[in-house]
C-alpha cells in the first residue's frame, strides 16, 4: 500500500483515539493496538487505501482488540518453582548467589539500550510487561523483540566467557 505522508498524518489522530477507546476493554496498551493496526495496514502492499479510511481504521482497531481479548483470556501464568530443599546444605545457595552475581555483572556490560530492560526483568519485584513498558517509555509490543535481541547478546557474551566442556572418553 502506497500511503502518502498526508494520509498517514490524517489517519494517525483517528487511530490513536480509536485505540485509546478500545484498549481498556481489551486489556492491552493503546500503543500496542495502534502498532498492530499499522502492521495490518502495511501488510498488503498491493492493496489500495480503503475508500472510507475512517471506517476501515475503526474496524481494524476493533478486530485487533478482539484478538487481544482472546489472547489475554488464553494466557496463563507460569507455574512457580518448588522451594529449594533446606537439607541440601549451603552449597546450592552459594552457587545460586554466584550465578546471580555473574549474570548481573554481564548485564552491566551489555549495550546501553539493553541494560535497563534486563535489569527490570531481573528485578526481585517481578514487574509485568505493562509496568516495564511504562518504566522504559515504550510500547508493550516492542518489549518482546527487544528482549529477544538483548537476551541473544547476553547469551553470546556469557558463552564466550564460559570454558567449553571437557571431552570425555575416546577423542577422535
Amino acid at each position: 500500500m502506497d500511503l502518502q505522508p498526508q494520509e498517514v498524518q490524517a489517519l494517525t489522530p483517528l487511530l490513536a483515539a480509536e485505540a485509546a477507546a478500545e484498549a481498556p476493554g481489551a486489556g492491552v496498551d493503546a500503543a500496542d493496538l495502534e502498532q498492530a493496526v499499522w502492521v495490518r495496514l502495511l501488510e498488503h502492499p498491493d492493496a489500495a487505501l480503503p475508500p472510507e479510511p475512517a471506517g476501515w481504521v475503526r474496524g481494524a482497531v476493533r478486530a485487533e482488540a478482539r484478538l487481544a481479548r482472546r489472547r489475554v483470556r488464553r494466557e496463563a501464568p507460569y507455574a512457580t518453582e518448588p522451594p529449594a530443599s533446606h537439607d541440601a546444605g549451603p552449597e546450592p545457595a552459594v552457587l545460586a548467589a554466584e550465578r546471580r552475581r555473574v549474570l548481573r555483572a554481564a548485564v552491566g556490560r551489555l549495550p546501553a539500550r539493553c541494560r535497563p530492560l534486563l535489569a527490570l526483568l531481573l528485578s526481585p519485584s517481578d514487574p509485568t510487561y505493562r509496568e516495564i513498558a511504562g518504566e522504559l517509555g515504550m510500547s508493550q509490543g516492542s518489549l518482546g523483540p527487544m528482549r529477544s535481541r538483548c537476551l541473544g547478546c547476553l547469551r553470546r557474551m556469557l558463552a564466550a566467557e564460559v570454558a567449553p566442556p571437557v571431552r570425555r572418553g575416546m577423542e577422535p
